[in-house]
């Protein structure tokens, strides 16, 4: 048996029937991170688990380093004639300031189980930029 938070839930005698998970459980719509300093650079870990590198975006505008991820998931359980299915979309972002200095190709990003990490190089100067620039996952 596991225990649920209900602080979401407005029919909790129906999600005990289909053990339905709250919303709470969930938790797509935040990002967790750690910022570390390591050789001149900035290393962000943030944790996308879950999610396909395909379906994540990182640009750069005005200084601002904005990380995007989309999910798309279909649970179905079938029990004695029952059927139960769930769909879930949604999508989060998280934004960053690393000075408008920094340009797109000096920033690394990986994707590796469930953790995407930003290496950002740490830039005095000032320069400014004037489009968003997309990075490439690897």
């Amino acid at each position: 048996m596991r225990y649920l938070t209900r602080t979401n839930s407005i029919f909790p005698t129906f999600d005990d029937l289909f053990n339905f998970p709250s919303m709470k459980e969930f938790s797509i719509n935040t990002m967790q991170c750690d910022i570390s300093k390591r050789d001149g650079n900035y290393v962000i870990d943030i944790d996308l688990p879950g999610y396909n590198k395909e379906n994540i975006a990182i640009s750069l505008e005005e200084g601002y380093i904005t990380v995007e991820a989309k999910q798309s998931t279909t649970n179905e359980t079938t029990k004695e004639g029952y059927i139960h299915q769930e769909r879930f979309l949604g999508s989060t972002s998280r934004s960053f300031y690393v000075g408008e200095a920094v340009k797109e190709e000096d920033i690394k990003a990986a994707y590796r189980n469930g953790t995407l990490t930003l290496t950002i190089p740490e830039v005095n100067k000032q320069l400014e930029e004037v489009s968003p620039k997309y990075i490439t996952i690897e």
